[in-house]
């Protein structure tokens, strides 16, 4: 990462220098603190993107959609045809249906597969944190902030957001999503100025969003952004026809080396049972 510094420069010229790929315009006089504030977060940067690119590959290794089942046939149509374009994609279904391995697929697939594919667990935030998490902070924006922070949207500029569990976002939280959506900027916590990004964004639920909009528990307009090109994944009891697949796939990556085997009776016994978990629940 590259930080730009300088006592004369204008503020086309910081711009000029951002927009070339620095990663922060400093001005003189300097201090210490804001010098060790800004490599802490180039740094992190740094990390990030390492991190993404080892988390890519092995999506990459991971993201094989399997079964040739009439349902997972029509997945992978859906996916050929939306990969290729800028469009939002809404992905619902139950919960272990592999709503995270179809979104990687549609990254894998686009033109964006050379960047970074960056997940957001919505549920797995705390509701006061989920700001500071998507959008980033900036040094001592609330008590506990010492340092500035990139949020996710930031991290995954240029590449593919992936919002799991997107249904369980705080009314707060999806005001502030629905504004990114719409002027692609977005502003970090005690920052002044917004900055432009440019992520393309994929959203998944296991709930029911038009109940949650009737409800008045999810925002309607934000769910028209979300849901441009909606992909709904068949639970595992109505694909029975790829469990035999599935389950020599499983039993592949488990024990990569000498796989076990199962015998018809056994194939037999798995397709005769409900699997409320799906694939998750088969997998462990």
């Amino acid at each position: 990462p590259v930080i730009m510094m300088s006592g004369k420069a204008q503020l086309t010229d910081a711009v000029r220098a951002v927009k070339l790929g620095a990663f922060q315009f400093l001005e003189k006089p300097l201090s210490p603190e804001a010098v060790l504030a800004t490599v802490r977060a180039a740094l992190e940067l740094n990390r990030a993107r390492a991190e993404n690119r080892a988390l890519q590959a092995e999506l990459g290794r991971r993201a094989t959609l399997i079964g040739a089942g009439t349902a997972m046939q029509q997945v992978r149509a859906l996916i050929a045809r939306v990969a290729p374009t800028e469009a939002r994609v809404l992905i619902t279904g139950e919960s272990g249906t592999g709503k995270e391995l179809v979104a990687a697929a549609i990254h894998s697939e686009s033109r964006r597969r050379g960047r970074a594919f960056v997940t957001v667990n919505c549920a797995a935030i705390p509701r006061d944190l989920v700001e500071s998490e998507m959008f980033g902070h900036e040094r001592g924006a609330f008590t506990g902030a010492t340092e500035r922070r990139l949020g996710r949207f930031e991290l995954a500029d240029g590449g593919t957001l992936f919002l799991d569990e997107v249904g369980d976002l705080s009314q707060e939280a999806q005001a502030k999503l629905l504004r990114t959506l719409e002027t692609g900027e977005l502003q970090r916590i005690g920052a002044e100025r917004s900055m432009r990004i440019d992520a393309r964004v994929i959203a998944a639920t296991n709930r029911q969003l038009e109940d949650a909009v009737r409800a008045g528990t999810f925002r309607e307009d934000l769910y028209f952004r979300l849901n441009v090109f909606p992909i709904e994944l068949p639970p595992l009891r109505e694909r029975l026809e790829d469990l035999p697949a599935l389950v020599a796939h499983l039993a592949e990556r488990v024990r990569p080396r000498n796989a076990a085997r199962f015998t018809d009776d056994a194939l037999a016994a798995l397709s005769a049972y409900s699997w409320p978990g799906n694939i998750r629940e088969l997998a462990n």
